[in-house]
């Protein structure tokens, strides 16, 4: 199993982010064909009740790296990716690994 994880950044304007993110960008990402799982998830704190380093994180699983790189090549994942800049004021760090069960 082989993750894709996108971590957001803290917005500029949290309004504006969670519109476009939840009106906008899940539509486009939620037609990408090929992953398994999809958890989004929007964090509260750090472990010590601070602010947490990054607002979001989505994670896409995969049953295999070709299942992962076959999305990564698709039209709907570059028009997935072409939006960050729309509403990803605070960035995107995209990061793969294996998942150990």
């Amino acid at each position: 199993m082989i993750k894709l994880t996108v971590l957001y950044g803290h917005p500029t304007d949290i309004a504006a982010f969670e519109d476009h993110y939840t009106n906008t960008h899940l539509p486009k990402a939620g037609k990408m064909k090929g992953h398994t799982k999809l958890e989004l998830t929007k964090f509260t704190s750090a472990p010590d009740g601070l602010k947490p380093a990054y607002y979001r994180m989505a994670e896409f699983w995969f049953s295999s790296p070709e299942a992962m790189q076959q999305t990564m090549g698709s039209p709907e994942r570059q028009a997935t990716a072409a939006d960050l800049s729309n509403f990803a004021t605070g960035g995107a760090t995209l990061l793969v690994g294996t998942v150990e069960e």
